[in-house]
């Protein structure tokens, strides 16, 4: 396995449980961050036996967003004319947009589990992952607004379907830091767990259910889930149709229903 930098990165039962791991830090992103976690979904996508991921944070929190010195960093290369310093911003920002994208557009399902502080970047991150889940001491907090800026890697254009319109606009607005109950409420995280303990017990379980079905079917599901955010509901139909018209002939299929009826468990290929 590659050694990061900044994640952790395990493989175990198809499950790979990727990890911030920068808890002196309170896992802030920092510049290896953002290029390590394209490089790690890559790598994901290509696995075959890589069929469910969970992402987590070591130590206390999850993460308290992007690092501040990399900031000052990106302020440090401007100069004094507006339209070049534009033009740099617009590509770091893109870039940085890119690393949550490799998330999003992964086709392996990503189980997000929160403890502690999940601020202002990190809210971009989870809002990129499938499911959320969160540990009874986890806060929530959209900061951007705070520093004098609009979030700009995905938070805003990601958590209206999510948590809705609303929800978002007073979130965003406000700044204002949140618990998990509330989060659960609004339809952010799924659970909540007592502790990090049962919280990494609890989605990595979940996970395991994920990794013993079809991964033919998981990938087919989470495509069509995601064509339908964009798509009016007679085109994902028919996208579907077309896809199912391949996938159904998989063996995945009669192992699945051989399985079902004889009331054993399937066993299916990576």
């Amino acid at each position: 396995m590659t050694q990061y930098s900044a994640f952790s990165v395990e493989l175990a039962d198809n499950i790979a449980h990727v990890q911030i791991n920068r808890p002196e830090k309170i896992n802030s992103m920092n510049a290896a961050f953002w290029s390590e976690i394209v490089e790690i979904f890559q790598w994901i996508d290509d696995t075959d036996e890589v069929r469910v991921v969970v992402l987590s944070g070591n130590g206390k929190h999850f993460s308290s967003g992007i690092d501040l010195m990399m900031l000052a960093g990106v302020a440090n290369e401007l100069g004094k004319d507006v339209g070049r310093n534009a033009r740099l911003l617009r590509r770091k920002i893109l870039t940085l947009q890119a690393s949550f994208n490799a998330v999003d557009n992964c086709r392996k399902p990503v189980l997000a589990a929160i403890q502690g502080y999940c601020l202002g970047g990190a809210i971009d991150l989870i809002a990129a992952c499938d499911m959320r889940y969160a540990a009874e001491d986890a806060q929530f907090s959209i900061k951007e607004i705070d520093i004098g800026m609009a979030a700009d890697v995905g938070t805003l254009q990601r958590l209206p379907r999510i948590i809705g319109d609303g929800m978002l606009r007073e979130l965003a607005y406000t700044g204002r830091t949140f618990g998990a109950d509330e989060a659960r409420s609004i339809g952010l995280v799924n659970r909540v767990y007592s502790d990090k303990d049962a919280l990494l017990e609890g989605v990595i379980d979940i996970a395991r259910e994920i990794a013993s079905k079809s991964p033919i079917a998981i990938t087919g599901t989470k495509e069509m889930i995601s064509y339908m955010r964009d798509h009016r509901i007679d085109d994902g139909l028919e996208y579907v149709a077309t896809w199912n018209a391949a996938m159904l002939q998989s063996t995945d299929l009669r192992v699945a229903m051989a399985a079902h009826m004889s009331k054993q468990k399937p066993e299916f290929l990576d």
